[in-house]
């Protein structure tokens, strides 16, 4: 076979510069592109095979094997699939792959970091010029009589091909690395790889030092030269057992798994099948609170596991991964464009051999395909917790701290989510029992009708907790960072409906006898005055209320809209934005006209001890609202010590 030469069948000279650059933010994904064409080379020949188009040896094992020399600056992928001639090498390599870079290149090099491919299918073979000065090929193909093929080019234009050596069927590609890329003949760094992109492809994988293997070979050869003369004469089968027991020793083992456990039917898994997959895939030894497996052929082959974690209130800490395989291929973390943004608070994998990974993420947000994906992956999770809610109650109750802030969340990011958990969404009561919310509003329609009471602070609200608890009313426990939108949009699709903060406005329950409209306004006034020479202000809300229960004081009150307004604000502040203090002006200090204090304060406007009695009772009405700050909690604690005093006096 005579030695040709050539020129690459490209448009542009400096083609592998534009490589290296464009790909720079994945400079590892050719591990992956050429671990992907020699699972290809395989697979080809496995279908082959079983049309008789091509004959294997009995028992024969199918691999890739990755070899790194760090002496020699080489990286080596070697797989037995199908191999090359020389006519196909020239098409394929000299011909196809180069040409097919050109069009991808001019395709994608001026999009930026947010337009490019998620996958980055398709690069194939030239993606090894990223980290390479020089690649070699050799290459023998399955056909009878076929002869080995050599192929060599040094990042140029040019190329030489030329009959080889190669004994055994398939093809060994050899990168000779370049100065700046000579991380990836290191072991742990390849293995590092080979677990991102490769742990579950339907290939075994295995990875060599080839420094390392060289120099334990001779050792290998001595040594089991010397077991078989220690057991020269044995005629028993006793020496080839020990001989293949030191064989055996020594294998090596596969680095990937290749039947991951989404790629079986639900029925063949158990359940520590999945948590054991769990812990392995996502390091997190805690375990996860159920799951959902994705097994699906039509319309579309989707197949995957999604977990739900326990998740932390915190919904800033919320951070889950969700893994994107195509034919067991890894191709990214958390794709927007195909996996619902809710469910990536979730940690799983999701397998889909139909997306299309050869566009643009701007393209994908407009596939009416990935769409239907999208689509149906959130119904099978609504699916889920909606059957969970009607046959195992007791578990979703279980799980329901955890998951809550992740539904609610689903819920008002996608409409859709949200209709499918209209009916399943559930909220502890002052009981400590999970209620549904129109159960609440059915026990509530005879005292307060179409209104919600929640508490956000337990132990803020401990008081007011106390006082709707003996008026037998009740209120919702909403605690979580998500509650606060998830009530606006509770209030948007339930027209009429009105949340109230429990500690927003004195109900009817609470009270007692009512005050007649000309003694609540004249003991509004007096008190009004008296509190505001007692605390130096020139502005404070006073309200008179009869409470049902003498030994309630005081209490600070705010309409709910005035308290979300001050929450908004806060945020803008926060921000940067100038904010207002805006919360303290619309609160209304309620004082009980039933309490031996209040009493005494409007029989002794002008008394010794009014002036302590009246701030004691705002601080007291503040502590039950909101935490004393630093300055008014060294006065309260002052006043407390004084006013104990009197006892010991």
């Amino acid at each position: 076979m005579a030695t040709t030469k050539g020129n690459l069948t490209i448009n542009s000279e400096n083609i592998f510069p534009i490589i290296k650059k464009w790909l720079y933010s994945d400079h590892d994904i050719f591990i992956r592109e050429l671990i992907s064409n020699g699972v290809d080379a395989i697979t080809k020949l496995k279908r082959l095979s079983s049309m008789g188009d091509a004959e294997i040896p009995s028992g024969e094992e199918f691999k890739v094997t990755v070899m790194a020399s760090p002496l020699e600056r080489t990286l080596t992928f070697i797989d037995n699939g199908i191999g090359m001639t020389m006519e196909e090498v020239d098409k394929y390599i000299n011909q196809i792959a180069f040409s097919g870079a050109t069009d991808f290149l001019e395709k994608y090099k001026d999009k930026d970091e947010n337009d490019q491919i998620i996958g980055h299918f398709g690069l194939g073979f030239y993606s090894a010029f990223m980290v390479s000065d020089k690649v070699t090929i050799e290459s023998l193909s399955y056909q009878k009589d076929a002869e080995p093929v050599y192929w060599e080019c040094d990042g140029g234009t040019t190329f030489e091909m030329r009959e080889g050596n190669m004994q055994e069927r398939g093809t060994r590609i050899t990168l000779y690395l370049s100065e700046d890329s000579l991380e990836f003949a290191n072991e742990f760094r390849v293995k590092e790889i080979i677990n991102k992109y490769c742990s579950f492809m339907p290939v075994e994988i295995y990875f060599i030092n080839e420094d390392e293997a060289k120099k334990a070979q001779k050792e290998v050869v001595q040594k089991k030269k010397s077991d078989e003369d220690e057991l020269v004469g044995d005629t028993s089968d006793k020496a080839d057992e020990v001989i293949d027991a030191e064989d055996d020793k020594d294998a090596p083992k596969p680095l990937n798994d290749t039947h991951p456990l989404w790629m079986k039917t639900p029925g063949e898994c158990k359940d520590e099948d999945y948590i054991d997959f769990y812990q392995k895939v996502f390091l997190d030894f805690k375990e996860p609170l159920f799951w959902i497996h994705l097994n699906m052929d039509y319309p579309f082959n989707l197949k995957g596991i999604l977990y739900f974690p326990r998740i932390n209130p915190n919904m800033e800490q919320v951070e889950g991964k969700v893994k994107l395989y195509n034919n067991q291929v890894f191709v990214a973390d958390n794709i927007r464009e195909v996996i619902p943004e809710f469910l990536l608070l979730l940690k799983g994998v999701i397998d889909c051999p139909d997306l299309p990974l050869n566009v643009s993420r701007s393209a994908l947000q407009n596939d009416g395909f990935v769409k239907k994906i999208s689509d149906h992956i959130t119904k099978k999770v609504a699916d889920k917790l909606s059957g969970m809610y009607k046959t195992k109650r007791e578990d979703y109750e279980k799980f329901w701290d955890d998951i809550s802030p992740f539904i609610k969340y689903g819920c008002l990011r996608d409409d859709k989510f949200n209709e499918r958990m209209n009916d399943y969404m559930i909220f502890k009561n002052l009981e400590d029992k999970y209620i549904t919310l129109s159960e609440y509003l059915e026990a509530a329609k005879e005292k307060h009708e179409n209104k919600v009471f929640y508490v956000t602070d337990a132990e803020l609200q401990a008081q007011y907790i106390d006082m709707f608890k003996k008026a037998e009313t009740d209120a919702l426990i909403l605690t979580h960072n998500i509650d606060t939108p998830y009530i606006q949009n509770l209030e948007m699709k339930n027209e009429g409906v009105k949340f109230l903060r429990i500690d927003s406005d004195v109900i009817s329950s609470l009270k007692g006898e009512a005050l007649s409209e000309e003694d609540e306004k004249k003991l509004t006034e007096e008190l009004t005055e008296t509190f505001k020479k007692a605390l130096g202000v020139e502005k404070i809300n006073v309200k008179v209320e009869s409470l049902s229960d003498e030994s309630i004081s005081s209490m600070l009150t705010q309409s709910e809209d005035n308290r979300r307004m001050a929450d908004m604000m806060k945020l803008y502040a926060m921000g940067g934005m100038p904010g207002l203090d805006y919360g303290k002006d619309a609160e209304t200090l309620v004082l009980n006209s039933n309490n031996k204090l209040v009493k005494f304060v409007l029989d002794n406007p002008d008394g010794d001890k009014t002036g302590t009695v009246c701030q004691q009772l705002y601080d007291l009405a503040v502590l039950a609202n909101r935490p004393l700050t630093a300055e008014e909690l060294t006065k309260f604690v002052a006043r407390s010590n004084e006013i104990l005093g009197i006892f010991v006096d």
